[in-house]
């Protein structure tokens, strides 16, 4: 069975954010991800964490500024500098918190912008910092996410992704595959999980449509958690939704799944 993460900025919204942490961990997880941790210190962090015996499992790199839609650095022209800053705090929280894994962010194509050299851009920002990654053992990864939630932006495609990937050409650059994303855009999710298993670093669920439990939605999970089982693979699968009620209303799924 898979390991599961709880993604904290999603659930357990009943608590406040410093709460959710035992939260998650009474409700039987051994892990946590978020979005992002910069509104707090790494070391206020580590503390819950360690308080609640729970493994951090990932975040993301600063996005630049949420409010103006900016949802993310690493393929924007112009924003390299802004990029291997966020990629710097990012890596001073991982090796406090813990975390092998930071999720890259690709930001959005603005209209008339173009793709192809947004793609450059990404691949070469990530070619530059990946050395700093390395030295501490951690793993940059991206993510192709849809176009539903996030209008235009630039990754959207697992088969994208890994061309990214081997463009840029380091073990420590690996896939974010969410299935909840892959759904909207691709479906075909056995097929796709089978063909990017090899640069698959980190999963995340959640139901199709709406974004809620796992079991809620046209999407087999039980037969897809096994197959990562038949696959091998033994990373964090975060479960990245928005429950329909209270988190723990909706826990049936994960409470069957462990038993």
């Amino acid at each position: 069975m898979p390991h599961f993460a709880a993604n904290i900025s999603m659930m357990f919204n009943e608590h406040d954010f410093l709460d959710r942490f035992a939260a998650a961990a009474n409700s039987g997880f051994k892990a946590v991800e978020f979005l992002f941790p910069y509104d707090y210190e790494p070391g206020e962090l580590k503390e819950k964490l360690t308080e609640s015996n729970l493994k951090l499992a990932l975040f993301n790199t600063y996005p630049g500024d949420w409010d103006k839609n900016e949802r993310g650095l690493a393929s924007i022209p112009g924003r390299e500098m802004d990029f291997e800053k966020a990629v710097e705090r990012a890596l001073e929280y991982a090796n406090v918190l813990g975390n092998k894994h930071i999720h890259a962010m690709s930001g959005l194509v603005p209209p008339g912008g173009d793709p192809n050299r947004h793609r450059q851009t990404l691949i070469e920002n990530l070619k530059r910092v990946v050395p700093v990654a390395e030295k501490t053992g951690k793993v940059l990864i991206i993510e192709p996410i849809n176009t539903r939630d996030i209008p235009n932006y630039f990754l959207n495609f697992q088969g994208q992704a890994r061309s990214i990937i081997e463009d840029v050409g380091s073990e420590n650059v690996k896939l974010q595959f969410d299935l909840y994303h892959c759904q909207i855009m691709e479906g075909d999710l056995a097929f796709h999980m089978e063909n990017s298993i090899d640069i698959c670093a980190h999963m995340q669920i959640a139901g199709t449509p709406g974004r809620h439990e796992p079991n809620v939605g046209e999407v087999n999970y039980p037969y897809l958690f096994q197959l990562m089982d038949n696959l091998g693979y033994t990373g964090w699968v975060g479960c990245e939704y928005r429950p329909k009620g209270t988190t723990e209303e909706g826990l049936t799924w994960f409470h069957e799944a462990l038993s």
